[in-house]
């Protein structure tokens, strides 16, 4: 069951909160790495045979630009993935292979990254780091 702190960061929105969302977040926070939309599109249709793959798309980027899950952009035009938010910044490892995901849980930019972008004009809002390699099953 979706906890009550996610329920109530859609109503704080203004966001309504049908059953598809409710089994759209059940199946990310059931999942045990981040999700294509088609993996999730995979679970949801258990409870939900009728929903659309384009309802599902819908979702996770609506719910991705208010910041209520994460995406993960993988190189090569293979799908995103998509992940609840942790509420802690993180990076990624990826496989090339498999396309299976690891959160890694540190950060290699510091405050003098940014400095130094600022020295050149930028403003910075985020960054995404991804390391790519193979998995121990796909070496």
């Amino acid at each position: 069951m979706i906890e009550d702190s996610l329920i109530n960061k859609l109503r704080e929105r203004g966001l309504k909160v049908t059953p598809q969302r409710r089994a759209i977040l059940e199946a990310l926070r059931n999942l045990d790495q981040s999700a294509t939309a088609l993996e999730v599109w995979d679970q949801v249709r258990r409870s939900f045979p009728d929903m659309s793959l384009d309802t599902v798309y819908r979702n996770l980027n609506m719910l991705t630009d208010i910041g209520m899950i994460g995406i993960v952009n993988l190189r090569g035009g293979e799908a995103s993935r998509f992940e609840m938010e942790r509420g802690r910044h993180h990076h990624h490892l990826i496989c090339l292979k498999c396309g299976d995901t690891v959160c890694l849980e540190f950060c290699p930019i510091d405050e003098h990254d940014v400095a130094a972008a600022e020295r050149h004009g930028y403003k910075v809002v985020g960054h995404a780091v991804e390391l790519y390699g193979y998995c121990p099953g796909c070496k």
